[in-house]
This record gives C-alpha cells, sequence and structure tokens, in this order.
C-alpha cells in the first residue's frame, strides 16, 4: 500500500531528512516533524517558503509528482510588495523572461489574504510607505524559485509564499507543522 502524506511545512525549514550543511548546523529538517520510516518529499519547497509537501514511499509516484513533464498544477499564495495592476498580472498569465528562459503562462489573480492562513514565524518586514497585496499564481512547470522570480520580474518582490495545491491535493484543513496521512 503507497503511503502519501501531505505536510504544511512551516518557513524556514529543510524540504529533506537530514541537514548536509555546514558542520555544527541546526537547521531543521522533516526529520524534525515527520516520523514515518521510507517516505521522501515528492519535488521541493524552499526554506523559506511554506505550506504543502508532499511525501510518498512510492518511488514512481514520487517521480510522477515531482517532474515537471507531467504538468501537475501547483497553486501559491504570493504575498507582494505593491498592488500589481491587470496589466502585471497579465505579463503573468502570458509567460515572463527569465534568465533561464520564458516562462509558461501562469494562471494569475489578485486575491484577499487566505482566511485560512497562519501567523508566519518570524513575521515579514512591513514598509509603511509601500502596500503590500496577495496573488493567487498557479504553475503547471517547476523551476528553481519560480513563484518568486516571476513576481520580481514584473516588479512586485514576494514578501511570504505558501503552496496551497498540487494536482488535486491541498493544505486546507492542516495546521502549520503538521502532516496528515491520505
Amino acid at each position: 500500500m503507497t503511503k502519501i502524506i501531505l505536510f504544511n511545512k512551516p518557513f524556514n525549514v529543510l524540504s529533506q531528512f537530514t541537514d548536509k550543511g555546514s558542520e555544527g548546523s541546526s537547521r531543521e529538517t522533516l526529520s524534525d516533524y515527520i516520523d514515518v520510516p521510507n517516505v521522501y518529499a515528492a519535488g521541493r519547497l524552499d526554506k523559506d517558503s511554506e505550506g504543502l509537501l508532499v511525501l510518498t514511499d512510492n518511488g514512481k509516484l514520487q517521480h510522477q509528482i515531482a517532474d515537471p513533464r507531467h504538468q501537475n498544477r501547483k497553486s501559491y499564495w504570493a504575498q507582494v510588495e505593491g498592488v500589481p495592476s491587470e496589466a502585471d498580472l497579465q505579463a503573468l498569465r502570458i509567460g515572463v523572461q527569465l534568465k533561464d528562459g520564458r516562462t509558461a503562462p501562469a494562471e494569475a489573480d489578485l486575491i484577499e489574504e487566505p482566511e485560512t492562513l497562519w501567523p508566519r514565524t518570524p513575521p515579514i518586514r512591513v514598509r509603511k510607505a509601500i502596500p503590500d497585496s496577495w496573488l493567487n499564481v498557479t504553475l503547471t512547470e517547476g523551476r528553481n524559485r519560480q513563484v518568486r522570480r516571476m513576481t520580481a520580474a514584473i516588479g512586485f518582490p514576494t514578501l511570504r509564499l505558501i503552496r496551497h495545491t498540487i494536482a488535486n491535493w491541498s493544505v486546507e484543513g492542516i495546521a502549520n507543522g503538521a502532516w496528515r496521512e491520505v
């Protein structure tokens, strides 16, 4: 029986079970939260991003979830500095030019702050003179730090990034730092 675990990864936690960083490093890893043998992350989520991480003991499923060729939809809530216009969002929808090439079109919409949002520790930096806003961005490719690079490319740096869905799985109902098996 294949194990599938949905984990709501906190900010500053590595998407791996061991820290291969510098000796004496004490960064948090998945092993600080999940004590299930033989499961591995299907894809990655940067340590400064939060939200849904899928883990499984099935290598074929792990590859299918992580490989961009399968075009699994991944949706993110991005808190950005400033308030993008409809034209700015349209740029994300048609794809933006990054250093590693043009992105595939993304779904991008301005949204209200998600109601189910948990507090982040530490909180994001706030600038009184610059407003912030929330976007819902859905991708089918998975380049390194892609959402952050896309929002920066249109002039709206990401302050906080939360992946809330992968394919049909969602982080809804899972407390930050908690997991559940499906």
